[in-house]
This record gives C-alpha cells, sequence and structure tokens, in this order.
C-alpha cells in the first residue's frame, strides 16, 4: 500500500477550466441540436400548399413538357426538345427560346 499515489486533495486551476468549458461546449451542443430539431419541426410540419396552374395553358403541338417550374407571376416550361416557354399566371404565352444541346447528352 506504500506504492500508492497520495491523492491531491484540489484539482490543478488548468483542469476545472477545461471541465469548464467542455460542459459549456455540452451545453452549447445541446441547445444547438434542440434549436434544429424544433425548427425542422416547425417548418415540416404542415402541408406545403401547391401553386395552382391555370386552365388556359395551351402547350404547342408535340411538345413533351418534362419540367414546370414557377417563377413569381411566371409559369416556365421545358420541353423535351429543349424548348423554353414562359407563361404568365393566366395562361397567356409570354416567350419561347430553344437552348442549345448540351455536348454528349443523349438525344430525347
Amino acid at each position: 500500500m506504500s506504492d500508492m499515489l497520495p491523492s491531491d486533495p484540489a484539482p490543478l486551476p488548468e483542469v476545472r477550466f477545461l471541465k469548464i468549458l467542455v460542459t459549456a461546449l455540452a451545453v452549447t451542443m445541446i441547445l444547438g441540436l434542440v434549436t434544429i430539431v424544433g425548427l425542422l419541426v416547425t417548418r415540416l410540419s404542415g402541408p406545403v400548399p401547391l401553386p395552382e396552374l391555370p386552365a388556359a395553358v395551351v402547350l404547342p403541338e408535340g411538345l413533351r413538357p418534362i419540367s414546370l417550374a414557377f417563377a413569381g407571376n411566371r409559369i416556365v416550361v421545358l420541353g423535351a426538345d429543349d424548348r423554353v416557354l414562359v407563361y404568365l399566371r393566366d395562361g397567356t404565352l409570354l416567350g419561347e427560346t430553344r437552348l442549345a444541346p448540351t455536348p454528349g447528352a443523349p438525344a430525347p
């Protein structure tokens, strides 16, 4: 029993400081995790309202739409033949353009 080290009654000041830092870091991480979970629950809890499509959108003959996007008060339609059509919310065609095909992309 004589080879046992004597117990130190008071920890060193550096060790006490490190304990405080580790505790503060753990509290900060827990609060951050609770905040992130809370934000996810509040943001994702309800149904997402989808924009309404006007009944008057008329696509050109033979256009096969592959993508639809809502941009403010406009509706953007991308066709399989690389045409981009822009409609207003009331269904009137605002403009049309053709994209350059991507090199190496498969033909539609």
